[in-house]
């Protein structure tokens, strides 16, 4: 844990994904969608799980807000 970033936080990324769009958390994609939005409903459910079982998480989405995924 670190003092500037506060405690570790579990990461559910909105990302495009073979055509679509799915939820990438720790290197693995679920919930494929065929629509960005219904893929950010999704992502805010885990992390509502997440957060329900006491660990602190966030949603974050490809392209909003500066964030942008890179692709190798």
């Amino acid at each position: 844990m670190s003092a500037k970033n506060g405690p570790d936080r579990a990461t559910f990324t909105v990302a495009p994904h073979q055509g679509g769009w799915a939820v990438e958390h720790d290197g693995e994609y679920s919930d494929p969608c065929s629509s960005k939005e219904e893929a950010k409903a999704m992502a805010n459910k885990r992390a509502r799980a997440s957060q329900d079982a006491g660990k602190p998480c966030r949603v974050r989405v490809s392209g909003e807000l500066g964030f942008f995924a890179t692709v190798d």
